[in-house]
């Protein structure tokens, strides 16, 4: 609980030099002296005042959005990212299209593979130009570069793909520039190899020949960092930052511009595919004064075409003070330092020396017959090899920076041109490196030097990220901002922001201006008169330094006592805060509110009263009943003491009360096999009543299956031999043959029975002289002829042969007999005799036998008792399907037994000793009960008498040193003589089994029962954890009798079940196997033998 008073108050030592600190920190807030409201800030737009102006785009993943290019011919704005190219709307910058452009994993990991990390071995984009119809791009590329040109209406498709080297940089923490010619030329400064040690400024593409600077000579290029290059006329114009070659004293950067002509086309011999017009000079940008301070490194530079002006960005060193500047350089200044001498060292160990120009006005020439450069002597390549540094430095347009700033780092920068109603104002915008842009004014005016308008916070409060790109859109007066995650679009003009007259005149933005007949502030075209449109741009804008107060942070939880007035001091924690977030001030108001809290007061737990007992777990045998109480009474809080004590109680309930045996089904075993495969066919399944009879329902059920009709059969018999039927006078005659067409729809094909018959008759003549002719032959010339075909009378028929054997062993198959005609001059004609040679018959008409095979096991019963050592089981039967017709039963066991609840009983204490043969050929034993032993055996749980069969052929064995010889004694004599009278007369008895097996055709169909002794321990299976429980546990006779249908494992011919090796086993039920059917393999001796 929270509060904010301190009530009543125990201070310990702790707590009172708490409460002692936490005044003292209330007293030390910052005071603000009535003169610090008298000073002067520029004003700063919040990101939440700037967030509704603000339009943003990002994409999940994508960082490094470095490079823009806007192409307003579409209304769009290209933007090149790391991994990912964007097109932009210029409107809101909305996603139009992306192009993902990643290196493939093969380059990725030769990137890695040569010590480069993750994050460089992506592709960065860093040129991006818009020429006519497609795009021109090129990407690091995990440090190999390359360069694709695209269609810009479908940056996804790639129309070309060139080699990057020269082009775009390895690393992309190289600072490289590029731009395109109208030409088509390409000019690119960067690096060339993956060290980054070949710096050179290379022409490619287009018409001209390629040109780079001389490698390896730190004369012309020496460690650089390119800024920017421009085209300017017929030059080609580079910013630059290297170390100085020319500085003797120590390593210093300077700040330069280097040119070339664009139409250079390189020396002959000399120079050769190199630059012969590279020229470089410094740049200046530093304070006035005795002794000047300098501003060497040029970080961002800005062209201006319509003032011939360059603008640009100059800092320290990194390792030194931060602070910044911008100059501005006119063209006629940069003319006059290259028009100037040279600056030149003979050798290393001479001095830097100033060199006249050779040709103070130089231009480039024109293409001519002999082309640019046709007319270069061998000494013009010699100047133009060693004489490449101006010696005069390119002074900017005022003595002192436009604009400096000390403890800051500008990065980038732009311009834009502003009209008002009497001039034209050069508004800069300025980023820094923690993310804020400064706009200014570029002015020679002193009251307005030096001053910002305003500081655009373009991050969410607490963030600093560095700006990687300005982009200016004048027609739009828009500016796109580029960061590392995110890409931002802010307008210039934003003059609704000022709500009154005071508001928009104390701004002092070129932009905006008082209407005094809309009332409003607006910009210069928005104007309804520009004679009533008013600006006051005389002075710096100031800041409203009034504030109102606000709380801090609160500081940190500490303990402390809190007294609650009744006698109970408990612990707390407590925290304070200041109103010093912001500090009120300049009559702001003061911060209202709490400044101390109170939390987390510690208290002992209490317990409730006990519940009432519930109900019993059981509604019969024993269960237990549970009340319960609760330590909420009250709860225990922030360190406090828990309740001590149990929190639940149990106790046993329905003792007396057994549970009678539940009566119900088991599982339904699985359907049996379908009656029919097809043509519809019953299957059933069966469940069993377990614990008595009286299960409602039933035992079995059907449902029809297999409804899909048969595919029809259909098969003829072979045709019979040609027989006359009729001769003609003349002698021809007229033979006939049969054959049966079986049609069936049945899913056997041997199923079918014979069907309609069907006849074919030809005629054959008498001379022989023509063949035989079909029946529509016969039928034509009993027409014509109308003579009638008689008989031969001499041909008989001779005795039918044996019938053939059955075609099939069952559900009915065909046989065959045949007979022969014969003439009376003995020969054998079958067309001389009437009627058929062959007769069909049906045979083995009784159904096929089917073997049975074994349902399911049902489920494990109960346990027979409940402690001491009962059994459970388990049945399956031969009923899927059961065997029919003759065919063989199941193999194997139809009951399993198992022990359970082996754990001793309470008040079983002792078993007496077995027992004496009684003359049911039992043993027996009781349980003695009770802490004297003598207590009924009625109070005893569990089993307290046990049974097993007598043992004839254990011999009692009394060890040496026993006392007791109650059961008498023997001599070593007597059970020498005995052993030898038992092996003998089991091997007569072994004999006579033998001989007996020889001459039985099958055993007795009487179920062999396995009588247990005693019950014995369960072999816990240890080959796996994944078999379900009652599968890890396999009872000793199973192993004995062979689980696995009492297959043989090696070729013997004793196929009867060996006596058990133990009689310590429980009971089961055993079907003895058919012996007259074994799984013998052909070539067995076994076969032979069984069947002799």
């Amino acid at each position: 609980m929270l509060t904010s008073g301190w009530g009543v108050w125990a201070f310990s030592s702790c707590g009172l030099v708490l409460v002692m600190f936490w005044s003292l920190c209330l007293s030390q807030q910052p005071h603000i002296k009535a003169t610090d409201c008298s000073r002067k800030e520029h004003p700063v737009i919040s990101y939440q005042k700037l967030r509704p102006w603000m339009s943003e785009f990002s994409h999940p993943g994508v960082k490094d959005f470095s490079q823009l290019a806007l192409d307003l011919s579409r209304h769009q704005l290209i933007v090149g990212a790391r991994n990912f190219i964007f097109k932009l709307s210029l409107g809101n910058v909305s996603l139009i299209q992306a192009t993902e452009w990643a290196p493939d994993e093969e380059t990725k990991r030769s990137c890695q593979s040569k010590g480069k990390s993750e994050e460089d071995c992506l592709n960065y984009i860093r040129v991006l130009f818009i020429n006519g119809g497609t795009l021109f791009t090129c990407g690091t590329n995990a440090f190999t570069p390359v360069c694709m040109t695209r269609q810009i209406a479908n940056i996804s498709q790639v129309l070309d793909t060139v080699n990057g080297v020269a082009r775009c940089p390895y690393d992309p923490r190289h600072n490289s520039t590029a731009m395109v010619t109208e030409k088509g030329e390409l000019y690119a400064a960067t690096v060339i190899d993956f060290s980054g040690r070949d710096p050179v400024i290379y022409r490619s593409l287009g018409n001209m020949p390629p040109l780079r600077s001389a490698q390896y000579n730190s004369k012309w290029l020496n460690e650089p960092n390119f800024v920017s290059v421009y085209e300017i006329g017929r030059f080609a114009y580079f910013f630059l930052r290297e170390t100085a070659v020319e500085n003797d004293c120590g390593k210093m950067v300077f700040s330069r511009i280097a040119r070339v002509c664009k139409n250079d086309m390189g020396g002959r011999f000399l120079l050769e595919d190199t630059w012969t017009t590279f020229m470089k000079a410094r740049l200046n940008c530093s304070r006035s004064g005795e002794i000047p301070f300098y501003y060497h490194e040029l970080q961002s530079t800005f062209y201006l075409p319509e003032q011939d002006l360059i603008y640009g960005i100059f800092t320290t060193n990194v390792n030194s003070l931060s602070a910044s500047a911008v100059c501005a350089f006119n063209l006629s200044a940069i003319t006059h330092a290259f028009n100037g001498p040279f600056r030149y060292q003979e050798n290393p160990r001479t001095a830097w020396l100033s060199t006249p120009n050779p040709t103070p006005n130089f231009q480039c020439g024109t293409l001519e017959e002999g082309g640019p450069g046709g007319n270069l002597t061998e000494r013009n390549l010699q100047d133009a090899q060693r004489l490449f540094l101006m010696n005069d430095v390119v002074q900017p347009v005022t003595v002192n920076p436009l604009l400096t700033q000390d403890n800051l780092r500008f990065s980038k920068l732009v311009v834009d041109i502003v009209q008002s109603r009497e001039t034209l104002y050069h508004v800069m915008y300025i980023g820094t490196e923690y993310g804020t842009i400064l706009k200014t004014l570029s002015t020679t005016n002193k009251s307005l030097q030096g001053c910002y308008l305003e500081e655009l916070r373009i991050l969410p409060e607490g963030q600093v990220k560095p700006i990687r790109s300005l982009k200016i859109l004048h027609t739009d007066r828009s500016l796109f901002v580029g960061l590392d995650d995110r890409l931002v679009k802010i307008p210039l003009a934003r003059c609704s922001n000022y709500p009154n007259k005071s508001d928009c005149m104390e701004a002092r933005d070129p932009y905006c201006g008082w209407d005094h007949k809309q009332k409003r502030c607006t910009t210069i075209e928005e104007c309804s008169n520009m004679n009533q449109w008013t600006q006051n741009i005389t002075e710096c804008p100031v800041r409203n330094l009034m504030q109102d107060g606000g709380f801090g942070v609160w500081a940190p939880w500490q303990p402390c006592n809190h007294d609650d007035g009744e006698g109970s001091v408990s612990s707390c924690v407590c925290r304070s805060r200041s109103c010093d977030g912001p500090v009120a001030r300049c009559g702001g108001v003061e911060c209202k509110g709490p400044t101390i809290q109170v939390a987390n007061c510690s208290r002992n737990g209490g317990w409730t009263p006990w519940s009432s007992w519930g109900q019993c777990s059981s509604s019969c045998s024993i269960g237990f009943e549970v009340r319960q109480r609760s330590c909420n009474n009250p709860s225990p809080r922030h360190g406090g003491r828990v309740c001590v004590g149990q929190g639940r109680e149990e106790r046993l309930c329905n003792e007396k009360k057994p549970c009678p045996l539940p009566v119900l089904w088991t599982m339904w075993n699985p359907w049996s096999h379908c009656s029919a495969e097809c043509g519809g066919g019953v299957h059933s399944r069966t469940r069993t009543c377990e614990n008595g009879n009286s299960c409602p329902g039933c035992a079995t059920e059907y449902k029809v299956c297999n409804l899909d009709a048969c595919p029809e059969v259909r098969r003829n018999t072979p045709w019979t031999p040609w027989m006359p039927v009729s001769i003609s006078q003349n002698g021809s005659r007229q033979e006939q043959r049969f054959r049966y067409t079986c049609r069936a729809l049945l899913p056997d094909p041997q199923q079918f029975q014979l069907g309609r018959k069907k006849v074919e008759t030809r005629f054959c003549p008498s001379d022989g002289s023509g063949s035989c002719q079909t029946d529509s032959l016969v039928e034509d010339l009993v027409k014509t002829s109308g003579q009638t075909l008689s008989q031969p009378q001499d041909a008989l028929w001779g005795s039918w042969e044996l019938w053939s054997s059955c075609s099939q062993q069952c559900y009915r198959g065909f046989r065959t007999r045949k007979r022969s005609c014969s003439t009376a001059e003995g020969r054998t004609n079958p067309s001389s005799c009437v009627g058929s040679p062959v007769e069909y018959q049906d045979c083995n008409t009784q159904p096929c036998p089917v073997s049975g095979a074994w349902s399911c096991w049902s489920s494990w019963s109960q346990c027979s008792s409940s402690c001491g050592g009962g059994h459970y089981q388990r049945t399956r039967t031969c009923s899927s399907p059961p065997p029919a017709n003759g065919g063989d039963i199941c193999i194997g066991l139809h009951t399993e037994e198992a022990l359970c609840n082996t754990h001793g009983c309470e008040g079983l204490v002792e078993w007496t000793q077995w027992g004496d043969c009684d003359e049911d050929g039992l043993q027996r034993r009781t349980c003695r009960c009770g802490k004297d032993l003598a207590a009924e055996s009625t109070s005893c749980q569990g089993n307290v008498t046990q049974s097993r069969p007598c043992q004839p052929h254990e011999v009692p064995v009394i060890l040496p040193g026993q006392d007791d010889h109650s059961c008498g004694t023997f001599t070593l004599f007597q059970l020498v003589a005995v052993g030898s009278a038992g092996f003998f007369t089991a091997a007569l008895l072994s004999a006579l089994a033998f001989t007996y097996c020889q001459h039985l055709n099958r055993p007795s169909a009487e179920l062999a029962v396995i009588h247990p002794s005693a019950p014995n321990h369960l072999t816990f299976n240890k080959q796996g954890n994944t078999t379900p429980k009652n599968e890890k546990y396999i009872p000793m006779e199973f192993k004995t009798l062979n689980k696995n249908n009492l297959h043989v494992n090696e070729e013997t011919c004793n196929h009867f079940p060996s006596p058990l090796a133990s009689t310590n086993m429980f009971s089961t039920t055993y079907y003895p196997p058919n012996l007259g059917k074994y799984d013998f393999h052909p070539e067995s001796p076994c076969r032979t033998y069984m069947h002799s």
